[in-house]
């Protein structure tokens, strides 16, 4: 009976812990990337600074309705409203190219297009899976140590984190926010994606692919 007691405290004991460690965990990774994003993230483009690049975050075109996607849209705006003030003479942009029919960082170059930016203006990631992977091949197959990264506030307070966690100099351009309750799904999912932010960090994670060197003008 002792040793059964013995154990079920252990138990609660590692249970409590455990439970306490996810909690600081969950708040922690979020107040330690907004923090670190202050001063280097925008709303207003004349106070971004200039640089060379922008890199705009890929998101689908499309929602899963079939209705235009807000979250793409937006960035897209923001990337051309960039461009036309003369903060960055080139646009990357980052998506999923994983299967045949599905190609983010196409949709995103004729979304620019059609906003009036020159095609030879515009390149192309298609290994932009996750944020990390955008923000390790701007810097080892884009070769750019300095960007302004485009898309909603909470996620470019995350790809600054990660992008000088690679040693980049990252300020972000906030496109506007999606209201609602598809913009409440996609925070709390933000909010599980800077847990695993430092995850990544503590064991290494890097792109799944990067290969070889382009040259952006």
């Amino acid at each position: 009976m002792k040793l059964k007691s013995q154990r079920s405290k252990i138990l609660k004991r590692i249970i409590i812990f455990s439970f306490l460690f996810v909690l600081c965990w969950f708040f922690g990774a979020n107040w330690a990337v907004k923090s670190n994003a202050e001063g280097k993230i925008f709303d207003r483009v004349s106070e971004c600074p200039k640089v060379k690049v922008a890199l705009v975050l890929g998101t689908s075109r499309t929602n899963k309705r079939g209705n235009d996607n807000l979250y793409f849209s937006y960035r897209i705006k923001a990337a051309v409203e960039l461009y036309r003030a003369g903060k960055v003479k080139f646009i990357l942009v980052s998506g999923d190219n994983s299967i045949e029919t599905y190609d983010e960082p196409t949709d995103m170059k004729n979304a620019l297009i059609a906003a009036g930016i020159p095609a030879g203006r515009i390149y192309l990631d298609y290994a932009g899976f996750r944020t990390l992977d955008s923000m390790e091949r701007a810097l080892k197959v884009f070769g750019q140590k300095e960007v302004i990264v485009v898309s909603q506030r909470f996620h470019n307070e995350r790809a600054i984190y990660l992008g000088e966690h690679f040693g980049m100099t990252v300020y972000g351009y906030n496109a506007k926010d999606v209201a609602k309750m598809g913009g409440f799904k996609t925070k709390v999912r933000e909010r599980f994606a800077r847990m695993k932010v430092f995850w990544d960090i503590l064991f290494g994670v890097d792109s799944k692919f990067l290969g070889d060197p382009v040259k952006i003008g």
